[in-house]
């Protein structure tokens, strides 16, 4: 009887584990699937890909010919520079300034605090487009256009990044502040050399969701500025899209955006244990 109960019940585990593993397995192929629907059409000819009345999951005669001309018909290069200049300085100073603030919040005692963080955390519910609206006129009033600093000033703080930070810098026992302060350490001192490595694998995070947030930015660049001289990688894909190869050479526009999407993907493969381990101490109390 024992016997028959235990196969039973192995059995059972077997086929839940094929039905879970089946599941992850068809899930996975969804999301892999735009990522490799736009490697085969970036190395699709344009008569190839036009020919096609029912779109093919190969590519009959494969071709680099997109790629050449991503770099050659725009000033791509250029634009991935810009991108990467505006991407490490908003994330160095946005870290920077939302690292204070979480301390501010979470070590800190000033009268208001707490109203000061609920108001805070009632930013998130306005959404982008006002902000982009109101930003828009201020760096306009300040003659601001077509710089650097138009582009990267309304990126340096977010609020959701100082409430995960604080979430992480409030999980770290209050002994080790006041035995600091005992020392004779100021807080500057005690964030840089005790909250800041506990509090490591957030900070990796926040910077890493910045990177991307940066390098994907679209709407803000396209507002800010209509120099070329300070282009980003989204006015790239879209010059491509009008003056370039036409609205309708899309293989074209995917070799730009597998270029473009390299860097990222890279980046998020590199740490995204770093960045699985942030998010879930973040979210974690206790």
């Amino acid at each position: 009887m024992e016997n028959t109960l235990e196969k039973n019940h192995k059995a059972s585990a077997a086929v839940r584990k094929i039905i879970t593993y089946t599941g992850l397995a068809v899930w996975a192929l969804m999301v892999l699937f735009p990522f490799y629907w736009m490697i085969l059409t970036s190395v699709k000819s344009y008569g190839e890909y036009n020919s096609e009345y029912v779109p093919k999951f190969y590519a009959a005669s494969p071709t680099m010919q997109n790629y050449l001309d991503a770099f050659s018909t725009v000033p791509l290069g250029r634009y991935l520079l810009n991108t990467l200049v505006f991407t490490v300085i908003t994330t160095a100073i946005m870290l920077v300034v939302v690292t204070l603030a979480a301390y501010g919040f979470a070590r800190l005692s000033f009268p208001g605090k707490d109203l000061v963080f609920t108001c805070f955390l009632a930013l998130m519910m306005i959404p982008n487009e006002l902000v982009v609206i109101t930003n828009f006129v201020t760096i306009t009033n300040f003659h601001l256009r077509n710089s650097f600093t138009g582009l990267i000033l309304p990126s340096v703080t977010s609020v959701f990044y100082i409430y995960l930070l604080k979430e992480s810098f409030s999980q770290v026992p209050d002994a080790l502040y006041y035995a600091a302060k005992v020392d004779g350490t100021s807080d500057l001192r005690y964030l840089w050399k005790v909250m800041i490595p506990i509090c490591r694998p957030t900070l990796i995070t926040v910077g890493i969701l910045k990177v991307i947030e940066c390098w994907n930015s679209y709407i803000w660049p396209r507002l800010i500025t209509d120099e070329q001289a300070y282009f980003l990688v989204s006015n790239g894909i879209q010059e491509i899209r009008e003056n370039g190869f036409g609205r309708e050479n899309i293989p074209a526009m995917m070799a730009a955006v597998v270029v473009i999407s390299v860097p990222l993907l890279v980046l998020f493969l590199c740490f995204r244990e770093k960045i699985m381990a942030g998010v879930s101490r973040g979210g974690t109390k206790g």
